[in-house]
């Protein structure tokens, strides 16, 4: 499952004037992944089964 659009990634890119890696989506998107991990750990530690904004 990916976690990122790639075209908006480009795009912002793109903006920056930069290019992006075609290694740099998987680590982008495991490092999404891990964030909503732990997020999702805090989450249910608190006893909520909603993701809010502190989470991260």
């Amino acid at each position: 499952m990916s976690y990122i659009v790639k075209s908006k990634i480009q795009e912002f890119a793109k903006k920056k004037g930069l290019m992006v890696g075609s290694d740099f989506y998987g680590a982008l998107d495991k490092a999404v992944e891990g964030l909503l991990k732990d997020a999702a750990k805090r989450c249910t530690e608190n006893k909520r089964k909603t993701l809010k904004a502190y989470d991260l």
